[in-house]
């Protein structure tokens, strides 16, 4: 744990989430009259990464005796992740929520934890086929379900 880097990232993420809840103050409130609209999910997100900062510095300023280990950086997974993360975003709408989401938790799992293939794909796939069901479904949201050519 480096306690100096710490410090400096609570610092930016209380940043980062007091100007979230500032921004999520002028998203327009529900036409429906209800308490809850869109500025709620932004606002409580700005909330959570707030409290979860000052927890942080608090946790760096009280473990200022602690020894700082130096960790071997691990850069092939964090590439791995970045361009899948990056294709995901490009074949979301021509693939279809169901098969990239599936696709992209898949080679994640696996980038994490290798050989463990059964528990990778009933976690992707239940994953997206739930959430595809809840939104689509229940919420009556739309995501781009199937590739185009199924359709």
């Amino acid at each position: 744990m480096d306690v100096k880097f710490d410090r400096f990232a609570s610092a930016a993420f209380l940043a980062v989430g007091v100007l979230f809840m500032i921004g999520s103050r002028k998203l327009a409130s529900s036409s429906y009259g209800s308490s809850v609209g869109p500025d709620i999910f932004p606002f409580v997100l700005g909330l959570v990464l707030s409290l979860l900062s000052i927890r942080l510095f608090y946790e760096a300023f009280r473990g200022k005796g602690q020894e700082s280990r130096k960790e071997k950086l691990q850069y092939k997974p964090f590439i791995i992740i970045l361009l899948s993360t990056l294709i995901y975003i490009l074949t979301l709408e021509t693939i279809g929520y169901v098969i990239t989401t599936f696709l992209f938790l898949f080679v994640c799992f696996q980038t994490m934890e290798r050989n463990k293939w059964g528990k990778s794909l009933i976690i992707s796939a239940g994953f997206s086929g739930i959430i595809y069901y809840l939104f689509v479904n229940v919420l009556k949201g739309t995501l781009p379900g199937w590739p185009i050519w199924f359709s």
